[in-house]
Formats: structure tokens, sequence, C-alpha cells
């Protein structure tokens, strides 16, 4: 009977350890769960991990209820492998959630780096060499859209994002036209690989004038000038990304005169198996309406010059493209009802559009997403897959996840949650190898994060 009493009451006295889904970023303390100690009671505690060399555990403490990891760097050679956390109570029965997996990450670029205040907007591409390369908007003075004093930055990883080099600046148009830096800002970049040059592009929207911290996106005008309305601009590199050309401006190629804002949807664009490049596309009507939609533009000529059709649907933004099927572009749009992911198809480059089945299926807090299509030669699956990466929360910018689908993207029945805190939520897909898929995203923890995932995590 007394050891019963006493079984029950050690039993009752519990640490309780909720864990969060968060990326646990080297080098820095990373919030990794909760810990519930029953009051009036201290327990010492002891944490450890599963998965990980023992010394990559740098260091641990808990703050006002948070437990904190700092993991060595230098100690961890595959950051693809999740880990488990153990943690142990002297005294005290720990109740875990049973969340355990924690999964590693890179920080490429953070609010304070290199003096800027903010890193937004990530593109990320795997070139032929096997070289990630990443761009993003820096901006300088704060976090806002343009206008402002923004450039186009790159940062480029050579060990599978294990690590990144220093920052490249890939587009910065200075001084222009006699106003200053703050009023010749550039952003929302979009990169693509031509798989047959291997020419690395990006594409930029250059605003020029007006007033800095004034939205350039409720203020643009109509006509191709830069004094009224916004550029596009478009980039290339032809040494896997190390070195970039001066800006060529693709406005009159592509922009009705009728039109407002018009650019690229940030993230990446593709080639066609025939080779055509293809980027996403979106303008906006004339004031007062200014209503937004999204579609493709694209070359036949690898770049020099580009065409634009018709619209998929009315009231979408930030798209991304893919080549479901061969002839076949699937657009998966931001759509600005809060009704979740637009999606549409096009089998003539866009002069005709039609709803997917999926249209509205995938969850979204209105907020720019990542698509990706791989053929069943190029992955470890041996099946033709699409990868969708977004913020799965319908309200909040946070639940990264990505998601597979087997069926073309009329089902997804795998996924992966990368990130649970919230953040701008914006993230960009792209295969590290056969086994793996990276992303480059706005995590919690900081600006520009990079994690590289195996397939097989996607269940």
């Amino acid at each position: 009977m007394l050891l019963n009493i006493f079984l029950t009451l050690w039993v009752s006295i519990q640490v309780q350890i909720q864990h969060f889904q968060v990326p646990v970023i080297q080098d820095q303390d990373v919030p990794v769960a909760s810990v519930t100690v029953p009051e009036g009671t201290e327990p010492e505690f002891k944490v450890s991990l599963k998965g990980l060399r023992r010394k990559a555990l740098r260091s641990w403490n808990i703050r006002d209820g948070i437990l904190y990891i700092n993991l060595d760097a230098a100690r961890i050679k595959d950051i693809r492998k999740p880990f488990v956390l153990k943690i142990k109570a002297k005294g005290f029965a720990v109740k875990e959630d049973g969340n355990r997996r924690h999964r590693l990450a890179r920080k490429v670029r953070d609010g304070g780096d290199d003096g800027v205040n903010a890193y937004r907007i990530p593109g990320l591409v795997t070139t032929k060499k096997g070289t990630l390369v990443g761009v993003y908007d820096i901006r300088h003075a704060n976090s806002r859209d343009l206008q402002g004093d923004i450039d186009i930055g790159v940062s480029r990883s050579t060990d599978g994002g294990r690590t990144w080099g220093p920052m490249i600046v890939a587009i910065d148009l200075g001084e222009w036209g006699g106003l200053p830096q703050e009023l010749n800002g550039v952003g929302d970049p979009c990169i693509l690989l031509d798989e047959v040059t291997g020419d690395l592009l990006v594409f930029a929207a250059w605003t020029h004038g007006g007033e800095a911290g004034r939205s350039a996106w409720l203020n643009a005008g109509s006509g191709f000038e830069p004094a009224t309305t916004p550029q596009l601009l478009m980039v290339r590199s032809k040494d896997d990304g190390l070195t970039w050309s001066e800006p060529v401006n693709l406005t009159r190629q592509v922009k009705q005169e009728a039109w407002n804002f018009t650019f690229q949807g940030p993230g990446r664009g593709i080639t066609m198996d025939d080779g055509i490049l293809v980027v996403p596309f979106q303008h906006q009507d004339p004031a007062p309406d200014r209503t937004p939609a999204a579609g493709i533009m694209y070359s036949k000529d690898r770049g020099l010059t580009w065409q634009v059709h018709e619209y998929a649907k009315i009231n979408t933004t930030e798209s991304q493209v893919v080549e479901v099927e061969p002839g076949v572009l699937m657009l998966n749009m931001r759509d600005n009802r809060g009704t979740g992911r637009a999606v549409y198809t096009t089998t003539d480059l866009g002069r005709t559009w039609m709803p997917h089945i999926s249209d509205g299926q995938l969850v979204e807090p209105v907020c720019m997403a990542s698509l990706l299509k791989v053929k069943a030669s190029e992955n470890a699956l041996k099946k033709d897959i699409l990868l969708f990466s977004n913020p799965a929360d319908a309200k909040d910018r946070k639940n990264i996840t990505i998601k597979m689908s087997l069926d073309g993207g009329k089902t997804w029945t795998r996924e992966c949650l990368l990130d649970e805190g919230e953040g701008w939520g914006y993230s960009c897909l792209t295969m590290v190898d056969k086994r793996t898929v990276g992303i480059l995203y706005e995590s919690s923890q900081a600006h520009i994060t990079f994690q590289a995932v195996p397939l097989k995590e996607i269940r």
C-alpha cells in the first residue's frame, strides 16, 4: 500500500516537455522546447542528442521556461540528418509531447549582416555544376517593400548548403538619374537556370523616383519610362553566379502601356523540355482598381527576347510555374481572395488557361509559395514528383511545410513540417541531389534560412 502511494506521488510530479518544430541553426541559441516544472521544485536536467556527434551540443540552457540549445557547426558534417533531443530530470518523471525530431538549418542571411537591416524574397536554383545559388532582397534601411534602398544579393554554396560564401551584389542601380539610392530600389528577384547553356538569369523590379517608404505597388503609374512606371530588369551570369552582367531592361518587351506595376513572380523560373525559358509574371491594371493578375513570360532565344500573352486568373500575384507534363505548364498563384492557392494550366504558352483540379486546395495565408517538378530520372524515388512549400496555415505565416504530390498535383499526400514559428513566410525549392530537396526560406529563426531535407522524410 505504501509503495503504491509512493509511486503515485512520484509519477504525478512531472516535468512537461513540449517540443517546437523550428529550424535549428548552428552556432546560435535556438528555442526548441517549452519546459513546465512543478511549482516549488528544482529538478536537475540533463540534455543530450541522438543522431548527431556527442560534442555537437555546445551548450544548452533554460530561460523563462524555454529550452535553448546551441550546436557547433564545425562538428556537424551532414545537415540533412534529423536528430532527437533527449531530456532527463533527476528525481522527476519527464512527459514529452512526442514531437522530438529536430532538423538542422543554415543561416544564409539575417538582419545586421553586412550592416543591412533586412533580407527578404528568396529564390534558389542548383546549377549544372551542382552549386546552390540563392538570390534575395538586400533591404538596407528597413524591411519594407519598394520604394526604398534595396539591391539584389546572391549567396552561393558549393557543398550542398553546409556552408555559404560571402554575399555578392547582382543588381544595384546606385544613384541612377541623379536620384539617391533610396529612390532607385530593385527587388523581388526570380532566378532561372538555362538548362541548355548553363547561364543563370535573374529578373527583378526596379522603381525610380517616387518617395522612399511609400509603396510602389500602390503608387505606380502607366507608360514605359522609369519616371512613370516600374521597370523589369534582367542580369546574366556565365560563371556559376560569381559575376553578373549589366542589367537589360525588358519592360517594353512585355508590358502593355496601360498597365501599372509589371514584373516577375519572385522565386524561380524554368527551362522547358524543348528549351523554352519560362518565368512567372504578374501585372497590375490601371488605377483606380489596380487589380493584379498572374501569368507567364517566355523566351525562345535563350533570353534575348520575351513574350507575354494572357493572364491565368484575375486578382492573383506571386506565382510559380512548372512543366507538369511535356508542353503543359502549371501556374500556382497567390490568390488575394484568401481562398487557397490558385492553380491553372496552359498548353499554348499562356494564350489560354484552364483551372486545375487542385485549384483552391492548397491552404495559404495569402503569401508567396514555391513549386518544383522533379522527373523520375532525377530523384531517388524514381517517380515523377511535384514539391510545394508555403506557410500551411489559412491565417498566419507559420507552419512552413514541404508537400509532395505523386499524381501531378491532383493530391498532396505527403508532407514535412519545417517551421511552426511565425516569419515572413516566402520560400523557394531546388534539388540538392537525387535524394535531397533544398529550401531557402524566410524562417522564424533567421531572415534567409537554408535546410536540406531527404525526400524520404516527406511522408
